[in-house]
């Protein structure tokens, strides 16, 4: 495939929507809360929006929308590094190649199971299996392997990972076809930034260094039978306006070409990484404003899409975030191999970058639960088979909240009986109290009811 990116096209697009009229900028968000997206030429004119209260009327659409399409739930995932060695250079992350300083890792396949029994006991079912590029010590054979390793680890109370995402590099269609049998859910790839020149300039050297190899991945991975890909970019590289609408023109020639948008978008922000000049010092660093308003601009423009919040942001951001758009966050993190079995090694000399908010699994759980989201671990649409365009075609009407609220109840309610502490409990069973009385009504009410009393009397996985 040719590169769909012109970067003087975005360019005037944001030079045409300077200084917006205020009477337009309401019509766009109007718009949006049709739940059916927006053109780059609406986001531009969002993203050049300065006044308070116009932003203000778009962080509270984006959370209307989030609300209408997956309802309170936020979905929890936890990272897991199983090998940083890289041959990419790239000047933002601590696993560049020439970070002669970094502790080097490659996990064996009983250091995964560790690493996975770990986060199990805590509480999780969901997670992203990640590593760097390299042809010998974090091969395709190897990583298939660190796979099929942790989906067989189980654990006490029914403890086991019901669904890995995966973020690879890119891949032939061939290669993808055999991520896809080892049962993997999303796919996600970042573009890091759509600006060529900057990306040219934080890539130097490897393989990461084709531009138009990376963001034709996706395409590769939807004709090797992966139907949910993740994109995403990595805010502060450039003008965090135009990777905007990168990520917004990469989602509609998705969409366009294979006949399904991305599944999720991911919004990480530089954060410093041990030895990586480029997040030491970011070159367009976004604020704590920008990043909000970000955020809600991409729930307004791809409505149907989830929105994937990490660990790099600080707990009151986050806490703070949550509210405008996002439907996925990672917690209870560690971004060097090995680091849940052994918090006792050096692990920023290992690391990919580091964390914002350190807090556990459950502190966080806590936290969500006393805003009103209720924490969810559901799994079901990838096991049902409600991906890809099916999946779509439930999330763009707002149908597919009906199953993710209901899911995200059974799970937590597993959470709760298995793993919390007494106090996240207490709030988890008000919030769950409340839900039953407010957000279902009696035919659901009755069963959800029957069913959270099958989680109660021991069993496990329960879905619809």
């Amino acid at each position: 495939m040719k590169d769909f990116i012109d970067d003087n096209a975005i360019l005037a697009l944001l030079d045409r929507a300077k200084n917006p009229d205020p009477l337009h900028v309401r019509e766009i968000i109007d718009k949006a809360c049709e739940l059916k997206g927006l053109s780059p030429e609406d986001v531009a004119v969002l993203l050049q929006t300065e006044d308070e209260d116009l932003v203000g009327a778009i962080l509270q659409s984006a959370r209307q929308i989030k609300e209408d399409i997956y309802g309170n739930r936020l979905v929890l995932f936890a990272p897991l590094y199983v090998a940083n060695h890289c041959s990419n250079n790239c000047l933002y992350c601590g696993f560049r190649r020439d970070n002669r300083e970094l502790n080097r890792v490659a996990l064996s396949m009983d250091q995964i199971r560790n690493e996975v029994e770990v986060l199990e006991r805590e509480g999780h079912k969901r997670l992203l299996m990640l590593c760097g590029e390299h042809p010998s010590r974090s091969s395709l054979d190897y990583f298939i392997e660190a796979i099929e390793t942790a989906y067989a680890v189980k654990t006490e109370h029914g403890g086991e990972i019901r669904r890995i995402n995966v973020e690879l590099a890119p891949l032939e269609v061939d290669e993808f076809r055999r991520v896809k049998k080892t049962g993997i859910g999303t796919y996600l790839l970042f573009q890091e930034t759509y600006h060529h020149e900057t990306y040219k300039k934080m890539h130097p050297s490897g393989p990461k260094k084709d531009y138009t190899n990376r963001l034709t991945a996706m395409h590769r991975a939807q004709e090797g039978g992966i139907d949910d890909v993740g994109i995403g970019a990595l805010f502060g590289l450039y003008d965090y306006k135009f990777d905007v609408l990168g990520l917004l023109f990469h989602a509609l020639q998705l969409e366009k070409d294979c006949g399904v948008g991305p599944h999720t978008i991911s919004i990480p922000r530089l954060e410093p990484a041990f030895n990586a000049p480029a997040a030491i010092a970011p070159p367009m660093p976004v604020t704590d404003t920008d990043f909000k308003k970000l955020v809600a601009i991409l729930r307004l423009a791809v409505p149907y899409t989830g929105i994937i919040l990490t660990t790099r942001e600080n707990a009151a951001l986050r806490s703070e975030v949550f509210a405008y758009g996002v439907s996925q966050i990672s917690a209870g993190s560690r971004t060097n191999p090995g680091g849940y079995s052994d918090k006792t090694s050096d692990a920023f000399r290992a690391a990919q970058f580091n964390l914002g908010d350190t807090r556990t699994l459950d502190e966080v759980i806590l936290d969500i639960t006393e805003r009103g989201h209720i924490p969810s671990f559901c799994t079901a649409c990838y096991r049902l088979g409600r991906t890809g365009k099916d999946f779509m075609d439930l999330a763009k009407p707002g149908l597919i909240r009906k199953f993710c609220q209901t899911n995200a109840v059974f799970s937590f309610k597993e959470y709760l009986l298995d793993y919390a502490s007494p106090e996240t409990c207490e709030a988890g069973e008000k919030l769950i109290a409340d839900m039953l009385e407010k957000s279902f009504k009696t035919k659901r009410k009755k069963m959800v009811t029957d069913r959270l009393q099958t989680i109660l009397d021991g069993k496990r996985d329960v879905c619809i």
